[in-house]
């Protein structure tokens, strides 16, 4: 199958808006979308990887810590304090090489075993079904360019009844001028697409009805060829799409090639196919016409809608993708009459007949899709085929896992873009062990299955129903627990199928990890409980399973501490040995290997390395977040990643902090070299080193000091706050006027107890 099928020349191409680094990626081709069948060697290599691992764990515990006791006689107290330390740290740090290796072994498996299902039977299954999906596309201040190509993979989907709603959460009055036509530039798409798409639309439904009821009889020549004109009108309208569209980046370009030019090319080949057919005498059946003219029909036809949750009192205004995500789904399935309060709008269920205002149709799918992803053209039909498949009655959640976009203009980019596609491998690896976990950039979800587990609560008079949980900013992660809990299993589908940007700069990576490193402990008691629950019912949960899930949810932790140790206490020469060397060294060799067969570099694992040891200061800030959420029972605000063209500043912290750490790596090497330490002095050389090239490379000094001089100079543009540490603001309130106090009730009522300004976004209102 072509993963870069031809395209039209692009007249409007721009140049990128990001300078090109040097070192960045050129490629712009993703790879393949159905994985290369790995040989039986690879697989065997990836065994002995695990055994190897171990084997050699086992080795340096037995003969260096144990036979140092046992030869020595009794040991010091400091020196025994080290050794069980060490031994802690090194064999955390083994069991998350050891989770890699098994992860990947199961991925190996995976797609071994696959095999693609056949254009024709898709036909087969449709032919008789009309699922209703609809695809949710939570946005905040994203820019409209990047939501628009995103609405035009979903919208482009080949698939019998599909709604695509943009969920716009950014406040809804803005005063700053470029703001506000950022929003109502996002507004306009759903009626930039939806007008798009009237002609082919329209045009296809109708030769679709004409197919139906043609008859039973085959397809004389002439018939023939006007299904064969259909495709070649079709191939033309994407072919003026193609040309329309402005490219500036890489990200333009996998639109323009994948998304577009990947339609356009099945398109243009099935109207080959069919013509190559018609020369050589062969009888189009009628039902087959009308397979082909559902593709047609199916693909141009979706329901384009954009929502605002901030419009509307009574929904949830928490500043998290969860809560925008829920606001819209508990609204599904229902008719609403709008209300006028003090407060804003109210929306008001109402009976089946009585005029309405607002009516949102339930689904038996839904898809979430992040604003900065893509999907390519047959995602929708061949995950809902999976999971409509006997044996997958149960599958709450299928996803594609996502993949990188090609042709990064950074180097940060692209190495990120490594991390993400090394990752790609992994989850699939974990569906091999019944181990999957949602990733929230993409996946099609079982309605049914969120109905299980909503949790529903009252506030200030208004009904807030919680599907997706927003306790941790990890949302994702937890309710693939809250799901497992209820009887519900997970499933990654093993095609490259959906893809989304990583961040081009390292302030916008750093909000990224910190978010992730964020939650993983708190979940953690949860997924205890369902692993009792589970085996109360008579599941079987294997220790490959737990162990992957655990490793998943906390190896950051243990990783970020663990490293941190071995940075900065100067161990006793006599606890290193080449054992622990050996032990990792199957870890980066299949590392550097996964690396080759994603289309990166072998040596890129280095700079991967390298790039971890910067972000230590960010995964360890995370962890320490949700300790403190754990103690305080406080929700840590959702900080989004920022999807904008121009560079993310990075807070004083974490770009201070790297220098700290190739500092002290300098430092602890000429210490080890005075004390004859070399073991340990190596190792903080080989530190020093990585670490002041992902500097270079990935922050880069003079980014450095533009962050550093805005960090110690910013608070001189702070606002300034008065002694209950708001904003400064008007000593006295007006008046209410008569609306209020019929609506709230006695003034001071309103002021102490209602929860309704918050759950009306007053606080949005009064900052804009």
């Amino acid at each position: 199958m072509p993963s870069s099928p031809a395209v039209p020349s692009r007249p409007n191409a721009l140049p990128p808006t990001r300078k090109r680094q040097w070192g960045a990626e050129k490629r712009t081709t993703p790879l393949p979308i159905v994985h290369p069948r790995p040989s039986d060697r690879r697989i065997a290599l990836a065994r002995m990887a695990i055994v190897a691992t171990v084997a050699f764990w086992a080795v340096y515990v037995v003969y260096t810590v144990i036979a140092e006791f046992l030869n020595n006689g009794t040991q010091s107290f400091a020196f025994t304090t080290q050794a069980i330390s060490y031994v802690v740290v090194v064999t955390f740090l083994t069991f998350s090489a050891l989770m890699y290796l098994i992860a990947r072994h199961g991925a190996l498996q995976r797609f071994r075993a696959h095999v693609r299902t056949p254009r024709a039977e898709l036909d087969r299954h449709f032919a008789d079904r009309s699922t209703a999906m609809t695809v949710l596309v939570p946005s905040y201040a994203e820019e409209p360019d990047v939501v628009a190509t995103t609405l035009w993979s979903a919208a482009l989907q080949e698939y019998p009844n599909l709604r695509v709603v943009l969920l716009v959460d950014d406040p809804p009055h803005p005063t700053e001028p470029l703001v506000a036509a950022r929003l109502e530039a996002t507004r306009a798409l759903s009626t930039t697409i939806t007008e798009a798409l009237a002609l082919p639309g329209g045009r296809f439904r109708d030769a679709l009805l004409q197919r139906e009821v043609a008859g039973t009889d085959d397809l004389d020549d002439a018939e023939v060829a006007e299904v064969i004109g259909h495709f070649r009108w079709a191939v033309r309208w994407i072919d003026q799409r193609i040309a329309e569209h402005t490219v500036s980046d890489h990200v333009d370009v996998f639109f323009v090639e994948q998304v577009l030019g990947g339609l356009r090319h099945e398109l243009e080949l099935t109207g080959d196919a069919l013509e190559n057919a018609r020369l050589e005498g062969f009888a189009l059946t009628a039902a087959h016409a009308v397979h082909l003219m559902r593709r047609l029909a199916w693909t141009f036809s979706a329901e384009v809608d954009v929502f605002e949750r901030k419009r509307f009192a009574g929904l949830s205004h928490e500043a998290n993708k969860a809560m925008n995500l829920n606001a819209y789904i508990g609204l599904m399935g229902g008719s609403y009459a709008y209300e006028e309060t003090p407060d804003g709008t109210v929306l008001r269920p109402v009976s089946f007949g009585q005029p309405a205002d607002l009516v949102i149709p339930d689904s038996d799918y839904l898809l979430t899709l992040d604003a900065d992803s893509m999907l390519l053209r047959d995602y929708c039909l061949r995950l809902v085929h999976s999971m409509e498949q006997p044996e997958n009655a149960r599958v709450a959640v299928t996803q594609t896992p996502y993949s990188s976009y090609r042709g990064a203009s950074t180097r940060i980019e692209r190495l990120a873009a490594a991390t993400t596609d090394i990752q790609h491998i992994l989850h699939q690896g974990f569906s091999y062990h019944n181990a999957t976990f949602w990733v929230g950039a993409n996946a099609v979800i079982r309605k049914r299955a969120l109905d299980d587990i909503v949790q529903i609560e009252t506030s200030g008079g208004f009904t807030i129903k919680r599907y997706v949980q927003d306790r941790t900013v990890i949302e994702d992660t937890e309710s693939s627990i809250d799901l497992g809990t209820h009887g519900w299993t997970l499933v990654n589908y093993p095609e490259r199928l959906s893809y989304s940007a990583t961040p081009p700069d390292f302030g916008s990576l750093v909000i990224q990890r910190r978010r992730w490193a964020n939650g993983g402990l708190l979940i953690l008691p949860k997924y205890f409980r369902q692993i009792r629950e589970r085996r109360a019912r008579g599941e079987r949960v294997t220790k490959t399973e737990i162990l992957l899930r655990m490793n998943y949810m906390s190896s950051i932790a243990w990783a970020s501490f663990g490293l941190v140790f071995l940075l900065a206490y100067p161990y006793d020469s006599r606890l290193l040995s080449p054992m622990v060397l050996l032990a990792a060294l199957p870890y980066f060799i299949a590392m550097a290997s996964d690396l080759r067969y994603a289309g990166y570099k072998a040596s890129d694992v280095f700079r991967i390395y390298g790039f971890n040891l910067i972000l230590l200061p960010v995964n360890l800030a995370g962890v320490i977040k949700s300790i403190e959420q754990a103690i305080t029972s406080k929700k840590i605000p959702f900080a989004r990643t920022p999807k904008v063209r121009n560079r993310t500043t990075t807070p004083l912290l974490y770009v201070l902090a790297p220098y700290l750490i190739i500092a002290f790596s300098v430092f602890t090497l000429w210490r080890d070299v005075q004390a004859e330490n070399w073991g340990n002095a190596a190792f903080a050389g080989f530190n020093a080193i990585l670490a002041l090239a992902a500097v270079i490379a990935y922050i880069g000094i003079g980014s450095s000091l533009v962050d550093i001089f805005y960090g110690l100079t910013n608070w001189l543009y702070a606002k300034p706050k008065n002694r209950t540490g708001a904003s400064a603001a008007p000593a006295a309130e007006a008046a209410a006027d008569w609306r209020t106090v019929l609506y709230h009730g006695a003034i001071h009522d309103h002021a102490a107890d209602s929860p309704a300004p918050v759950l009306a976004g007053s606080t949005e209102r009064k900052a804009s």
